[in-house]
């Protein structure tokens, strides 16, 4: 049975229990919570969220954390911290990746089987050297998560969406042919996907594909859509920033074929959570438009839903 959730990053202004029970009261039946650090300067829209401050953790504070989510009824489907742990800039990456060990080491301890992140890149840098950089640093955070029980989900977001991430983006793992070389330097099954279609969708790619090829590998799914504007695309072409001929939309509203998104994940016996991810400016303006924007997702997908 597949799981429903919601990734809290679009909660922000929400408290851990606030959040908790909003998705209670929703009929989640699960949470991927944002565990940013507390203070972090990244202004990236959905960045900088923490519903749970991994360097505050105490034996009270994870009783709370556990006691509270199965009070409602909700179970945290995994730990959230998108950051780029392969920043040229090697003070900043070692921040990061010291944070996501945090998150790993913090998500034992609550019993909580996924910390989705991505792997990082140097966007002036070409693939080649940033699979070096990937067996330099990657490694040592997989061995730890082995170690404490720990899966590694990483997103697939390209990263590329504003001037600063050109030409290569911020995440490394983008391509099933990139995540084979992955695999390849890092075979342990503690690493895996946290697998999101809307980004094969606009880089002209299958995006079930993937769930066949790598159903092993899914450790956790992110629901989120896209449109791809063909006038526009005509207009700029592929090499452009990508959301000069796209948009990220709710599930349902976008270009996704989600009856075929399902029965692929139907196909293999994926049994875990499939998460909302909101992320569609048309949905931004207040907080009911917010709330509006996970409803409207919520129903749209309770049809492939027992």
């Amino acid at each position: 049975m597949l799981q429903l959730g919601l990734v809290s990053a679009i909660l922000a202004e929400k408290s851990f229990e606030e959040a908790i029970d909003f998705v209670a009261a929703q009929g989640f039946a699960c949470i991927e919570i944002m565990c940013w650090p507390k203070g972090n300067a990244d202004a990236r829209r959905y960045a900088g969220v923490t519903h749970i401050d991994v360097e505050q953790l105490d034996e009270a504070s994870i009783a709370h954390i556990k006691n509270y989510a199965a009070s409602k009824g909700v179970f945290i489907s995994g730990l959230g911290y998108y950051p780029n742990p392969l920043d040229p800039n090697a003070q900043q990456a070692a921040f990061y990746v010291a944070h996501i060990k945090k998150i790993i080491v913090a998500a034992a301890h609550l019993g909580i089987p996924v910390v989705n992140t991505f792997i990082g890149r140097d966007p002036s840098k070409n693939i080649a050297y940033n699979l070096d950089k990937f067996k330099e640093v990657w490694p040592e955070i997989v061995q730890l998560a082995e170690q404490v029980g720990v899966k590694i989900g990483i997103e697939n977001c390209p990263m590329f969406f504003t001037d600063d991430e050109w030409p290569g983006g911020k995440n490394l793992a983008t391509t099933p042919a990139i995540w084979d070389q992955m695999f390849t330097i890092i075979p342990s099954a503690t690493l895996g996907l946290n697998y999101d279609p809307s980004h094969l969708l606009w880089q002209q790619m299958d995006y079930t594909l993937p769930i066949y090829a790598y159903k092993e590998r899914l450790h956790h799914i992110h629901l989120k859509d896209a449109k791809v504007y063909k006038d526009k695309l005509d207009r700029v072409g592929i090499m452009a920033n990508p959301l000069a001929y796209h948009s990220p939309k709710l599930p349902g509203l976008g270009d996704i074929q989600w009856g075929k998104f399902f029965s692929a994940l139907h196909d293999v016996r994926y049994k875990g959570p499939v998460v909302i991810e909101v992320e569609d400016k048309a949905f931004e303006g207040s907080a009911e438009d917010i709330e509006k924007a996970i409803l409207t997702a919520r129903n749209y997908l309770r049809q492939f839903l027992a």
